[in-house]
């Protein structure tokens, strides 16, 4: 898992390098200066049979000098580089995971849900940033400077230094029971911020149905319960994290207590401590335990992050199970689309086909009528074509090719969707047409508008094609909508053209006219419309019946109306609603 992060430091490294120099170079300065001050107290002020070397003190008092100023500089450097190699390790790791997430298919998005890649891009990324700069300072810093001031105090009085050999596996053991205890709650805290996460995205994107049907006051008890349920885990976590500070200060004091105790006793019994070392071993007494400190507080960061790393690694290790081929092709010949025996299942190996048997042939240009009940697995039929999910069964051909043999950028490039959900981005309405085409003139973009019946509503907006469209077009109309996704569609000029459903929100007269274009302006195209108004799909060449997964009739409307009872069935019913 380690391996696999430090492969976003990258440019980094450099930085990431120099960070532990600088703290090596902080601690060497600090481990000395204790040892100098000893020298200037026994050589210097208690030199000369008690009166004093004020050559010597002048001496010592500027390596003293020299060693703080290089301790800060080292300190500082130390500081700057880590920091802005922890802010380029969290940099590359949101690239490297939303680049990843770009190459996922539908079936891989599927198994994170949005609040959850959310949260792993933000939080968790976070929490990672700041143990890594811990890591490269204070996990560098502390051992270093706890083994040197160890090797320093035993150097001074090798019995006073035993005193450390007490405190040291205390402290050790403490930790370790604290680390066991708590990283299993953090592992569920940061499932739980997944489902906080989802709660709000839920709540604000859904706030007019939320006002609709009057259920804030359930939207309030539901984010109570989850926020609730983190506040309890973090609080059980905090609790233990709790007795690393108590833990700290009985071995630090006591420490202390014990070396003041039996340096007294060493001074004033054999006389074999001086004043200087006394002094010398106090502060290397803080040292170490200062710097047993630091390193709890790195075990409960690391603790902290740990299920973080886990959590982005997942995201990393996920392979997308759509890939072009070797040798792809990068010629999509015509629109002609070909189903041959094709079944197909969400989840593999669970034999609960959502399509079955599909037998199809659709010829370039041919507009293509698809109607079925809830559930009937029209969506799931025509995101095949593009490979948004592979085929459990069968083939399906484009262009007299299998859709597998393309490169998937060049099939997609030839197939223009428009999903039963319109999403609209923030930014004006030519940024959203140029989704389509990236380098579109206007011209372009006037004429694919035209055709979806947008270009009228477009210019009594003040502004026309420079409107601002706020975030998922929340400041237009279902219809207009509609409309602007089928325009961004038609901007990549695609052999073939899906519309799932996506005129439900503009009337008949509209509908009708949007046909009409497209049967006018792009008869090559080949057009498959899903709709649940018959209106919509009796003048297509072929009209496709789906009824539990399965093509159940398939041909003219004159046709259907004689051989298909469920197709004349919903004919009849609509017709005699219209009437009424």
């Amino acid at each position: 898992m380690i391996k696999k992060l430090l492969r976003s430091v990258r440019e980094f490294k450099t930085v990431s390098l120099l960070t532990p120099v600088f703290m090596i170079g902080e601690v060497i300065m600090e481990v000395i200066i204790p040892l100098l001050m000893a020298m200037l107290v026994d050589n210097g002020i208690n030199g000369n049979n008690g009166t004093g070397d004020m050559n010597y003190i002048l001496i010592m008092g500027g390596a003293l000098v020299v060693c703080c100023v290089l301790s800060l500089f080292a300190g500082f450097a130390g500081a700057k580089t880590g920091a802005k190699a922890a802010m380029g390790f969290a940099r590359n790791l949101r690239k490297d995971m939303f680049y990843r997430i770009q190459n996922f298919s539908f079936s891989n998005i599927d198994k994170f849900s949005t609040a959850s890649l959310v949260t792993r891009l933000t939080t968790d990324v976070t929490r990672v940033q700041d143990a890594y700069q811990m890591i490269l300072r204070i996990a560098v810093r502390a051992p270093i400077m706890l083994v040197f001031s160890l090797i320093m105090a035993f150097m001074v009085n090798a019995q006073l230094s035993l005193v450390f050999l007490v405190a040291i596996p205390i402290l050790g053991i403490g930790l370790l029971l604290i680390m066991k205890t708590v990283h299993p709650v953090f592992e569920r805290v940061f499932k739980r911020y997944d489902t906080l996460n989802n709660v709000v995205q839920e709540n604000v994107s859904g706030m007019r149905v939320v006002k609709a049907f009057v259920r804030e006051d359930f939207e309030k008890q539901k984010f109570r319960k989850i926020s609730g349920d983190i506040y309890n885990d973090f609080s059980f976590a905090e609790k233990v994290l709790a007795f690393n500070n108590p833990l700290m200060l009985f071995c630090a004091y006591g420490g202390m207590l014990l070396l003041a105790w039996i340096g007294a006793n060493l001074i004033v019994i054999d006389g074999s401590l001086t004043t200087g070392e006394l002094m010398s071993m106090t502060t290397y007494a803080m040292q170490i335990l200062m710097n047993l400190m630091m390193l709890s507080m790195i075990f409960v960061m690391v603790t902290m992050s740990r299920a973080s790393a886990e959590r982005i690694c997942e995201v990393l290790d996920e392979e997308s199970d759509l890939s072009s081929p070797d040798n792809a092709s990068n010629d999509v010949k015509d629109g002609s689309i070909e189903f041959r025996n094709v079944s197909f299942e969400y989840k593999k190996g669970s034999g609960n086909y959502a399509l079955s048997d599909i037998n199809i042939k659709i010829n370039s240009g041919e507009t293509i009528g698809i109607i079925g009940g809830t559930g009937s697995s029209k969506s799931t039929l025509v995101q095949l074509i593009p490979r948004l999910y592979d085929v459990s069964k069968g083939s399906i051909l484009v262009g007299g090719r299998d859709v597998r043999e393309y490169d998937l950028e060049t099939l997609r490039d030839s197939v223009a969707m428009v999903l039963q959900k319109n999403t609209l981005f923030s930014g004006t309405i030519k940024d959203n047409l140029q989704w389509g085409k990236l380098n579109a003139t206007d011209e372009e973009m006037i004429e694919a508008c035209k055709l979806a019946q947008a270009d009228g509503f477009i210019r009594e907006f003040p502004d026309g094609y420079d409107t601002y469209i706020e975030q998922d077009g929340s400041n237009v109309s279902g219809g207009q909508k509609q409309r602007l996704c089928i325009a961004r569609a038609l901007m990549k000029k695609p052999k073939i053209l899906i519309l799932d459903d996506s005129t439900s929100a503009v009337d008949t007269a509209t509908d009708a006219n949007i046909r009409k274009a497209f049967r006018e302006q792009i008869p090559d195209t080949t057009k498959l419309i899903i709709a649940q108004r018959i209106s919509s799909v009796m003048d297509s060449d072929k009209i496709l019946v789906l009824d539990g997964g399965k093509v159940v009739d398939f041909g003219t409307h004159e046709e259907l109306m004689n051989t298909s009872s469920i197709y004349r069935e919903v004919y009849e019913s609509q017709k005699k609603g219209s009437e009424e």
